[in-house]
C-alpha cells in the first residue's frame, strides 16, 4: 500500500512539472485566482513579446512595466522589421525596448541582446550626442537632423507620454547614409582616376617603349637593369593604375550561370590547389548539401581574382607557420554565404576597420588595392563583403546573390 503511494506520489509530480512547463509555454499572460484547483497562478511573461522577454531578461528593464502598451509595442516591432531604415524605441532611462531588423544589421548587433540595454551600448556614443536621449532630457522632438558623426543620416525623434504627462517611450527613426558616402566616395575617386589614367599612364607608355628601344643597344649590365627593375617598375605603375581604375569604375561584366560546386571545387579549386602545392598550403572545401547544387550569375573572372587575393592575402601573412586555408558554403537568408578562413595570426583590431579602404596596407610591397577591388566585384555581383578575426585566424564572409 505505501510503495503504490509513493508511486501515485511520484507520478503526480512528472505531470505536474510537464503542466508547469506547457503553462510556460503559452503566449498570453495570466493570473488564475480560482482557489477551488489549488494556489493562485499567474504567468505574466509572452514568449511573442520581445519587449517582456527582455524585461525578464534584463535587469536594466522593470518588470512593472509590462502592459498592454508593452505588448503593442512588441506585436508593431513585426511590421517595423519591414521597413529599410533604423526604427529603435527607449525608455525614460534610455533603456531600448525595441530595435528593428534593420537597426540591428546596419550595426552588427544581435537584436536579443541589445534589448534591455542603454542606448549608447547600441551606438557607441557619449550619452550628450545622442538625440533620443536629448528628447528625454529637454522633452522636445527632434524632425529631419542631419547627423554627422560616424552613423551619418537623418534622424525624428517623437516621443509617447503617459496618462500623466510622463514621458513613457522615445522613438527614434534615422535614414542611414553611410551607404550612399560610400558611394560618393566611389564616384569622386571614379572622376579622379579618369584624370590619372591619361595624365600618367600615356608618359608611363613612352618611357617604356624606349627602355626597351635602348636595351638592345646597351651594355650587358644596364641592359640587365633595364629589364630587372626599370621595365617592371613601370608595369607595376601600370598594374596600380589599372586596379585603381577597376575599383572606381564599374567593368563590363561578362556574367554566366554556374553551380557553386562546379565554381568553387572546379575551376577555382583547380587553381588554388596548384598554388597550394607550390607553398605547402592545406586548402579544404566544405559545401554543404544545401547551397553545392545552387546556381549564381557571375563574371568568373572576376570573381576568381576575388579569391585569389584572399589566397595572396593569406599566404603573406602566414609568416612561418603551416597554413591552413577553409573554404566554406551554405545558404544564409536565401543567399549563397561563402566563408574563406585561413589560421594565420588575424588582423590587428587596431587596423580592421581601414583595410578595405583604397591604397592601405601594412605591407612594405603592398598597393593596399587588392581588398578594395576585391570588395568593389562582390559589390557589383550585388553582394556584400564582410571581415572579422582573432589571434587564431581571418575570416572572411562572402554574401552572394542565388539564381531561383
Amino acid at each position: 500500500m505505501k510503495k503504490s503511494l509513493n508511486d501515485e506520489l511520484d507520478r503526480l509530480k512528472i505531470e505536474n512539472g510537464v503542466l508547469k512547463e506547457r503553462l510556460s509555454q503559452l503566449s498570453q499572460s495570466f493570473n488564475d485566482q480560482n482557489s477551488r484547483y489549488g494556489p493562485p497562478v499567474t504567468k505574466l511573461e509572452s514568449k511573442y513579446s520581445s519587449v517582456e522577454k527582455a524585461a525578464g531578461d534584463k535587469s536594466n528593464l522593470d518588470v512593472k512595466e509590462l502592459s498592454s502598451f508593452n505588448l503593442s509595442e512588441a506585436l508593431l516591432a513585426e511590421m517595423m522589421d519591414l521597413i529599410p531604415h533604423h526604427i529603435v524605441s527607449i525608455n525614460k532611462d534610455g533603456i531600448i525596448t525595441m530595435c528593428n531588423l534593420q537597426a540591428a544589421q546596419d550595426l552588427s548587433v544581435n537584436r536579443d541582446d541589445i534589448i534591455g540595454r542603454h542606448i549608447r551600448e547600441l551606438l557607441h556614443l557619449p550619452d550628450e550626442k545622442i538625440l533620443m536621449l536629448d528628447a528625454i532630457r529637454t522633452g522636445n522632438e527632434t524632425i529631419n537632423e542631419e547627423i554627422m558623426d560616424k552613423n551619418y543620416g537623418i534622424i525624428s525623434t517623437k516621443i509617447i507620454r503617459d496618462e500623466e504627462g510622463v514621458i513613457k517611450r522615445v522613438f527614434g527613426v534615422f535614414y542611414f547614409l553611410n551607404r550612399f558616402k560610400d558611394f560618393e566616395k566611389q564616384a569622386l575617386a571614379g572622376r579622379i582616376a579618369a584624370g590619372i589614367a591619361h595624365e600618367i599612364r600615356n608618359p608611363l607608355t613612352t618611357v617604356r617603349g624606349y627602355l626597351q628601344l635602348l636595351q638592345s643597344r646597351e651594355d650587358h649590365d644596364t641592359s640587365e637593369l633595364f629589364g630587372s627593375l626599370l621595365i617592371p617598375e613601370i608595369d607595376r605603375a601600370n598594374k596600380i593604375i589599372t586596379d585603381f581604375l577597376r575599383l572606381a569604375r564599374p567593368s563590363q561584366a561578362r556574367v554566366e550561370y554556374i553551380k557553386v560546386r562546379d565554381f568553387i571545387t572546379e575551376q577555382l579549386g583547380k587553381i588554388l590547389n596548384s598554388e597550394s602545392l607550390l607553398y605547402n598550403i592545406e586548402v579544404d572545401y566544405e559545401l554543404s548539401p544545401e547551397s553545392s547544387e545552387r546556381m549564381i550569375e557571375i563574371d568568373r573572372d572576376e570573381l576568381m581574382q576575388v579569391f585569389i587575393n584572399l589566397f595572396r592575402n593569406s599566404l603573406q601573412a602566414r609568416e612561418s607557420m603551416e597554413l591552413t586555408i577553409k573554404i566554406a558554403t551554405d545558404i544564409k537568408n536565401d543567399k549563397l554565404e561563402i566563408r574563406f578562413s585561413d589560421n594565420g595570426p588575424g588582423i590587428a583590431y587596431s587596423v580592421l576597420e581601414y583595410i578595405f579602404d583604397p591604397f592601405f596596407t601594412t605591407k612594405s610591397e603592398g598597393t593596399g588595392l587588392g581588398l578594395s577591388v576585391s570588395k568593389k566585384i562582390i559589390e557589383n555581383h550585388g553582394g556584400t563583403m564582410k571581415v572579422s578575426t582573432h589571434p587564431s585566424g581571418t575570416i572572411f564572409t562572402i554574401l552572394l546573390p542565388i539564381v531561383h
